[in-house]
């Protein structure tokens, strides 16, 4: 038996492929080693995994995760999975490569991520050949959901926000301006909490022109500051992994022509994409 498991900043996707290659699915929160620790991955596994699952029938876990930027942030990762899964071998990579193997397979090409974070890379069909950093949600993380919500919070911090939407904000979360400064720097989570109101930009339809145009900035901006400085990217399809990307897709594209790039493949979460890539090399 093996896993294979697709970890972002909020949730985690997993797949059990048995013996007789049946796939089982299941999720828990994200792990992102920047924000946990190993211990809490522990805590938080041994609630979150299904009681019924054979851990000592598990021979290998694939684990790909936001966060896991070097070996020191792997390690945390992998400490953790060791300590639940005690009988199986453990690969911790970057989310990153998992989108670009869910993606691409064995194809050389662009593959990003716009979720609650975001990141982009070059692929050659094995390995990741460049990567800009996204510089994380303080710094960077341009286009991602904790982007968007970012965006959204400090118009209603500040006062810009319209009207019509600030009524239908407070109805829906019945937070100051003071409470959300206080989430934002003195709560854990801060990322996810920003990024949980990118769902509140896509659900509002009271004014359009407010809500797509703080979407399509946010995309510019991932563009201008990330997409454009890869040598040539014009040449690439632009492929991208996320809800952000698969729920904001209509001006996502709009944005990818607008930089003359060619609209590649979007999709939700790489982890069926991702089960297949693995599948192929146990078949093999």
């Amino acid at each position: 038996m093996i896993i294979i498991a697709d970890g972002g900043s909020t949730k985690t996707n997993w797949c059990l492929i048995n013996d007789s290659g049946k796939k089982i699915y299941f999720n828990t929160e994200g792990y992102n080693p920047y924000f946990v620790s190993s211990d809490y991955i522990v805590s938080s596994l041994k609630k979150g995994l299904p009681k019924d699952l054979p851990f000592s029938e598990v021979k290998e876990v694939n684990y790909y995760g936001a966060g896991v930027h070097n070996d020191e942030k792997a390690a945390i990762v992998a400490m953790a999975i060791k300590q639940v899964f005690k009988e199986s071998e453990v690969f911790v990579g970057h989310d990153l490569l998992a989108a670009a193997r869910a993606l691409l397979k064995d194809k050389a090409g662009f593959a990003a991520i716009l979720g609650t974070g975001t990141n982009t890379c070059i692929y050659d069909g094995k390995d990741i050949v460049q990567n800009i950093d996204s510089a994380a949600y303080i710094l960077g993380d341009e286009g991602s959901g904790c982007y968007i919500g970012k965006k959204l919070l400090t118009d209603y911090v500040r006062g810009y926000m319209p009207s019509d939407v600030r009524e239908v904000f407070w109805d829906t979360f019945k937070l100051t301006p003071d409470d959300v400064m206080d989430a934002v720097y003195t709560k854990p989570l801060a990322n996810r909490f920003c990024a949980s109101f990118s769902k509140f930009v896509y659900d509002i339809m009271i004014n359009m022109e407010y809500s797509r145009g703080i979407v399509k900035t946010s995309f510019e901006d991932f563009f201008k500051n990330l997409v454009v400085h890869y040598p040539e990217y014009q040449k690439y399809s632009f492929n991208c992994i996320g809800s952000v990307a698969y729920n904001f897709r209509n001006v996502l594209e709009e944005v990818a022509h607008e930089f003359h790039m060619e609209f590649g493949r979007i999709v939700r979460s790489p982890i069926d994409d991702l089960v297949k890539f693995h599948q192929e090399r146990i078949d093999v």
